[in-house]
């Protein structure tokens, strides 16, 4: 019976650099999508035991980069929360388990009170940075905890992680750079049932979500390059409005190849049929479905998953029912549109045993920690305060403008020198006898 089974709902969304401005009050299309799928679930309408939502590109750069995420994070899990109790089938409260942010990547997990909210254990998030020096403004977050059983065995683990990988069409091999260090340096420490006292990657865990802007593209799309500009937003519609072309993009799609052909990046991973839906980027802004041609249109946003019961020697299935996966074309202040996936867990074993049960990777992927990884994401830390914190000045400077605000220090340090020199000993201007 599915009411046995937990289910998650993972929502990701890439807002563009907008802070508070990045969503609407009404976020019941984004977050209540289970009022759709709820006949197949069960004879009642039935909400979510866990809510994950993920944030990349949270808000302006140099706010990010200061660590100044405070009031828009608190104001985020307000509306979040206010909004899934809201519209819950039944009414249900949820409280939040946990919310971590790293310059403009978030993650903010709910657990519903009558469950999972009550029962949940052992809390933990982290961060990573995989962008230059290490720092912030690409990598992931992480959230982990542990649900024990109503009779009081040991559970289950949780790990959500949320990520932004590099962008551009050209730099796949940085990204799939990026997928590694994050598998290699976003670790946890050990739980109070772990009988090692080691740092673990998101591995150690009994189901693993990972998803974000990934920021994988089309390697090409069936257009003829010699389309005029004037047709070219014409056609490339009318292809990602038909299902039958969309599915026939899943060859050129780079995570699809890497993944499920290559094994280059995400072993073990699954992902539902993202085909379904159209690209979620890169959109004009202020439109519901047309598309920005400056860049080929990708599923850049995704939502991966895998279980301790899914086997390694069967990489295109999973024990994990994807129930809905879908984009939301209706969210117009982004040039991606955000995307949502209902996953009905199997369901959970009784065990006797004092450690949870584990995924099973193949043979031949075994991902080791990165024994520096602590002193490389503070690092980046580091500079990331750096350079948040003089491009902050410099933007209150030029009163919303750092090019305005470099014109100004440097026009205000001319005049500083200037006085400076003159109250030193400059030349004395000539006197009349």
């Amino acid at each position: 019976m599915s009411e046995d089974r937990i289910l998650v709902q993972i929502a990701s969304y890439n807002t563009n650099l907008q802070a508070e401005r990045g969503l609407p009050q009404d976020l019941v299309d984004w977050l209540a999508p289970t009022l759709q799928v709820s006949n197949f679930l069960s004879r009642e309408p039935r909400a979510p035991d866990i809510v994950a939502v993920g944030f990349q590109e949270l808000l302006p750069l140099h706010l990010g980069l200061s660590g100044l995420s405070g009031r828009v994070i608190d104001s985020r899990n307000d509306l979040i929360l206010s909004q899934i109790e809201q519209h819950a089938p039944n009414k249900e409260k949820y409280t939040l388990i946990a919310k971590v942010v790293n310059v403009g990547v978030a993650l903010l997990v709910y657990g519903r009170d009558d469950g999972v909210g009550k029962r949940v254990e052992d809390v933990q998030t982290q961060w990573t940075g995989c962008g230059p020096a290490y720092m912030g403004n690409k990598g992931a977050v992480g959230v982990r905890f542990r649900v024990p059983t109503e009779n009081g065995g040991v559970g289950e683990v949780y790990t959500f992680v949320c990520a932004h990988l590099t962008a551009h069409s050209h730099k796949l091999a940085q990204r799939i750079d990026d997928y590694h260090y994050i598998a290699s340096s976003l670790l946890f420490p050990p739980t109070a049932s772990s009988a090692s006292s080691e740092p673990t990657t998101m591995f150690s865990t009994s189901h693993l979500f990972f998803f974000g802007d990934l920021n994988f593209r089309l390697t090409s799309m069936p257009i003829d390059p010699a389309t005029p500009k004037s047709l070219l937003e014409q056609r490339v519609n009318a292809l990602l409005s038909d299902e039958d072309s969309r599915k026939e993009l899943i060859k050129q799609d780079q995570l699809h190849v890497e993944r499920d052909l290559k094994n280059t990046c995400f072993v073990g991973f699954r992902e539902g049929e993202f085909w379904r839906f159209k690209c979620t980027y890169k959109y004009k802004l202020g439109e519901v479905d047309k598309y920005d041609m400056k860049r080929h249109p990708a599923w850049t946003d995704r939502i991966m998953y895998t279980s301790y019961s899914d086997s390694p020697d069967s990489p295109q299935t999973s024990s994990i029912t994807n129930a809905l996966y879908t984009s939301i074309p209706s969210y117009t202040t982004s040039d991606h549109k955000p995307v949502i996936s209902v996953l009905l867990l199997p369901p959970s074993q009784a065990n006797s045993s004092t450690s949870p049960p584990l995924l099973r990777l193949p043979a031949h992927y075994n991902p080791i920690p990165d024994r520096l990884a602590p002193l490389k994401k503070y690092t980046g830390r580091t500079l990331d305060r750096l350079i948040g914190y003089t491009w902050w000045l410099l933007y209150m400077l030029g009163a919303g403008s750092a090019i305005m605000g470099i014109g100004n220090f440097i026009l205000g340090f001319g005049v500083w020198s200037w006085f400076k020199w003159r109250s030193v000993g400059g030349p004395e201007l000539p006197t009349s006898v």
